[in-house]
């Protein structure tokens, strides 16, 4: 078999002029304020306020969207262009592109979106830290995620990030959960330090950076290694001489990373309503797993624009992963688990919530994590997410069926799988 080659960026411009024209800014990616609290002051009230949970979200049934440019907002942009909603009868605004987490969670605390896509912790740290009616509704993606390690690194597996710094998107993220699986697999402990502090040899010093920053600060040598979603591991890769150490999808078999999110105050006053959205995000799902190339042409600048990379790089992030192109290092050892880079199906699964609640409570994050300790993972997973909507959905859009990672005797249910 013909080896398939990568997709080659059809621009001259340098890595940096690139990402400065087409990408997001980092002024425009606050990531590490939602952590340390910085929501809450920016709405002027304390973490442990009542006033969260009293924001009401408008009253008319028009769908507002709010979404980061990021694949994982796949289903909702495609259920927009491709007119499932209004097939469901709804009405629609053009869904508002916002640069960072922090101003996608105000945005949505203060009514002014109503369908959202969230990293997964996000909802924990709103619902059980400050007491806001978020709602998980179904997932919008698995796996979608990896880790880039700089060339000059010549790093081959998560033992030889010893000493090294590594950038992660967000402190309550997938990223984060997984990779410091990875370096405790490894015998390396993870720590936050300066730059300038010296680390022992068994030491990580991870950092929060801007996904847009990752990709040229890996090219300066800045860090040594990064891990976020795609399609900037593909960027990191085109453009910034970057390998791909790991999919995450290869450590966790199908793990969500980002989930579709509602407010539970407007899921409960209008359940007809949240139905037809559901329907539409099914719908999208379905249809984003089983055109893949032409979704990813779709989003892309070359097509409607929903995210501002050329269309290679999407279809880079979106399509390729075979073993023989990620063969040094090995960043995929699990092909038998049929994975794709990223793939679509939307039932939240309860074991894959139990483990995320898990895996926070010793994961190293910044700021203050009193909270997580007493969550009962057990009260989470049914508190948290709403079943019943995406549940309806797949009766009546089946073919969810033909993505991975379902059990066709028990599609509801499954046990987690971690190989580090």
């Amino acid at each position: 078999m013909k080896k398939p080659k990568r997709n080659k960026p059809t621009t001259r411009q340098s890595d940096q002029e690139y990402l400065q024209e087409h990408e997001m800014s980092r002024r425009d990616f606050m990531l590490d304020s939602l952590a340390l609290g910085g929501l809450a002051a920016a709405f002027g009230m304390s973490a442990s306020t009542a006033a969260w949970g009293s924001i009401q979200p408008p009253a008319d049934e028009v769908v507002r969207i709010g979404y980061l440019p990021i694949t994982d907002a796949t289903v909702l942009l495609v259920a927009h262009a491709k007119g499932f909603f209004e097939e469901e009868g709804l009405k629609t605004e053009p869904p508002t592109l916002i640069r960072g987490w922090s101003p996608l969670v105000e945005g949505f605390a203060a009514g002014r979106f109503n369908l959202v896509h969230f990293l997964k912790p996000i909802p924990i740290w709103m619902r059980y830290n400050n007491n806001f009616p978020v709602k998980i509704m179904s997932w919008a993606h698995l796996n979608g995620s990896g880790l880039v390690v700089g060339r000059h690194t010549d790093a081959k597996s998560f033992a030889d990030l010893g000493g090294k710094q590594v950038a992660v998107p967000y402190w309550y993220s997938m990223h984060n959960i997984v990779l410091q699986m990875g370096l405790r697999h490894a015998g390396l402990t993870p720590v936050i330090k300066s730059q300038s502090e010296t680390l022992a040899p068994n030491e990580v010093n991870l950092q929060i950076m801007p996904p847009p920053d990752m990709p040229p600060a890996l090219a300066a040598r800045k860090i040594d290694a990064f891990i976020v979603a795609e399609p900037f591991n593909a960027v990191g890769e085109m453009l910034a001489g970057g390998k791909m150490l790991r999919f995450t999808g290869d450590i966790w078999r199908n793990h969500p990373c980002c989930v579709v999110c509602m407010n539970e105050n407007q899921v409960n006053a209008n359940p007809v309503w949240t139905q037809k959205v559901m329907n539409a995000i099914v719908k999208a799902q379905i249809y984003s797993q089983q055109n893949k190339k032409e979704v990813a042409h779709l989003l892309s600048r070359d097509g409607k624009g929903y995210l501002p990379m050329a269309a290679n790089v999407v279809e880079q992030a979106m399509t390729l992963y075979d073993q023989e192109s990620y063969a040094d290092p090995n960043a995929i050892q699990n092909a038998n688990w049929g994975s794709g880079r990223i793939d679509f199906q939307p039932w939240p699964f309860p074991s894959a919530t139990r483990l995320i609640v898990n895996e926070l409570k010793q994961t190293l994050v910044g700021g203050d994590t009193t909270f997580l300790q007493d969550l009962d993972p057990d009260f989470v997973v049914d508190d948290l997410v709403d079943y019943r909507f995406v549940k309806a959905a797949m009766d009546k859009h089946p073919g969810w069926k033909d993505a991975p990672g379902f059990d066709a005797d028990n599609p509801f249910d499954r046990e987690e799988v971690v190989k580090l």
